[in-house]
C-alpha cells in the first residue's frame, strides 16, 4: 500500500465535507504517460487500500507489456475511534492515508497494451474505487 515515509502532523483537519463546494481539478486533468488513462468524474476521498486494489486489477488485466503509472499519491492521514465508543474524548487514532480526489482528476494512466485490453483494465480498475470515473484515450484530445 502506498503511505509516507514521514509526515509532519499525525492528525489533519478532516477539510471540507460538502462536495458542492470543492469545485474541479486543476492539475493532472490530461494524459502525461500513457496512451489511456482512467479520470475521475466526482469528488471523494480514495484511501491507500483501494488505490492498491485498484492497481493489482490492472496490473493483472494488462498483462507483461502494459505499464501503469499512478497519479494520485495519498499523504492525508484519516483517522477513527474505536467500536461503542461516546462522544467526547479527543479526535481518534490514524487509521491510514487518503487522498481527496476532485472531479477531472486522472488517476491511473496505461500503455502498452491493445486499445480493448485496456479500456477493460480500466473500467475493471474503476469499480474498486470510490468515486465515479471514465476512461479517457489520447487520441481524444
Amino acid at each position: 500500500m502506498l503511505l509516507p515515509k514521514k509526515v509532519k502532523h499525525r492528525k489533519w483537519h478532516t477539510m471540507r465535507k460538502n462536495p458542492n463546494k470543492i469545485g474541479v481539478a486543476s492539475r493532472a486533468t490530461t494524459l502525461a504517460f500513457g496512451s489511456f488513462g482512467l479520470k475521475a468524474t466526482t469528488p471523494f476521498r480514495i484511501r491507500s487500500n483501494q488505490i492498491e486494489s485498484a492497481r493489482k486489477v490492472l496490473s493483472r488485466t494488462l498483462g507483461k507489456t502494459g505499464k501503469i503509472w499512478i497519479r494520485i499519491f495519498p499523504d492525508m492521514p484519516y483517522t477513527a475511534k474505536p467500536a461503542e465508543v461516546k462522544l467526547g474524548k479527543g479526535k481518534g487514532d490514524p487509521q491510514g492515508y487518503h487522498v481527496p480526489v476532485k472531479p477531472g482528476r486522472v488517476i491511473f494512466e496505461c500503455d502498452g497494451a491493445t486499445e480493448e485490453v485496456a479500456r477493460e483494465a480500466l473500467r475493471k480498475a474503476g469499480t474498486k474505487l470510490p468515486v465515479k470515473s471514465k476512461v479517457i484515450s489520447r487520441d481524444m484530445f
